[in-house]
């Protein structure tokens, strides 16, 4: 069956690579939304603070509940609470990010009456135009925090494209936008807020707007959008199954749904025990993709079924029970996301929970 191994010396050099990065005051937030990008969120969560990520960050409450019920005490930031999760927030400790009106009121009234300085966060839309509060709307925001039982933590917003080289009108004006808003919630209070609004590849290609805190989700197994800058990061995942079953296919028969790949010759076809369905879509069928089987390469033919998919091996020498590698140290999953025309998000957090996850230290 296949298997995703997660190397722990990789995730913890790329903590340091990306510590390295940052001025003396400013805070990595270790993103672990998505069961920690298709990994381990708890062995992910764990390796980090035990190293001193003070918070972590996830998208959904039930990914911070899951944290806290694997021994996790650190404070996390939900990203995207929805409104019927805030009761459960609560409960778990969680540290909400709010993007409109409603949440913030509601969330007030769910506080028992004698809870004072729950910590928020703030989520501003400067441009990605997906959540978050208007840049209009700061004075009358601030003015109703203040009657309200709330400790701000920390205002962040999100950029666009920060893998895209520079200069890019977009991302500066985004950019101008949130230090206006910064300066702007400053005049209003005086208590002590962290601002943020890099990501992994913001802190590669904007390193001079990393103020307060720079979150990393991706960064953390490997990746920072740029071949260049990937190079300084080791992926964390590698993804390998064994052959199930090799056959002989006849010159004209097909192989697959849909005929979705004929021999030109007499062919040796080998079946793997993985597909669709554990992450490996059919995009990368058709020849687009190849998987390595020690030292050489072997093309997906056909369509990939949801269960298995098909090699060429009429070339190689290789044998039933022999493993099988899709991505890994040697050829990253950003490189084999390509192509399929993906991204490494999509393929790593896509994996499927059929797949067998081995932590390895």
């Amino acid at each position: 069956m296949p298997k995703l191994t997660l190397y722990a010396s990789h995730l913890l050099h790329n903590y340091q690579v990306l510590k390295q990065k940052l001025h003396t005051n400013t805070q990595l937030i270790p993103v672990v939304k998505a069961n920690a990008y298709g990994s381990l969120a708890p062995q992910v969560a764990h390796t980090l603070t035990e190293v001193g990520a003070e918070y972590l960050a996830v998208a959904f409450v039930e990914e911070g509940i899951a944290l806290r019920q694997a021994g996790i005490d650190n404070p996390i930031l939900v990203f995207y609470p929805q409104r019927e999760q805030l009761k459960a927030l609560v409960e778990a400790r969680l540290e909400p990010a709010i993007y409109r009106f409603s949440d913030l009121r509601l969330l007030s009234e769910l506080l028992p009456p004698t809870e004072r300085y729950y910590p928020i966060h703030l989520k501003f839309n400067t441009g990605l135009n997906r959540l978050g509060f208007s840049t209009a709307e700061v004075e009358s925001l601030m003015d109703e925090l203040g009657k309200m039982p709330f400790l701000l933590k920390s205002v962040y917003s999100h950029l666009g494209a920060t893998e895209d080289p520079r200069p890019q009108p977009y991302i500066d004006r985004q950019l101008e936008l949130f230090c206006e808003l910064k300066d702007r919630i400053e005049a209003k209070i005086s208590t002590p807020v962290t601002y943020h609004i890099l990501n992994t590849s913001g802190l590669f290609n904007y390193p001079e707007f990393q103020m307060d805190a720079v979150r990393s989700g991706i960064g953390l197994h490997g990746f920072a959008n740029q071949p260049q800058w990937d190079l300084q990061l080791k992926p964390v995942a590698e993804l390998k199954t064994s052959i199930a079953q090799i056959i002989d296919v006849p010159k004209g028969d097909h192989v697959g749904y849909n005929f979705g790949w004929q021999a030109q010759r007499k062919s040796r076809i080998a079946t793997l025990p993985i597909g669709h369905a554990d992450g490996i879509g059919r995009y990368f069928g058709k020849g687009k993709a190849q998987v390595s089987i020690g030292d050489q390469k072997a093309p997906i033919v056909g369509n990939v079924c949801m269960d298995l998919l098909m090699i060429d091996i009429t070339d190689l020498n290789v044998h039933e029970g022999d493993e099988v590698c899709f991505f890994g140290p040697d050829f990253s999953a950003a490189q084999w996301a390509e192509k399929g025309q993906t991204i490494a998000y999509e393929l790593l957090t896509g994996i499927g929970s059929r797949v067998t996850r081995v932590w390895k230290p």
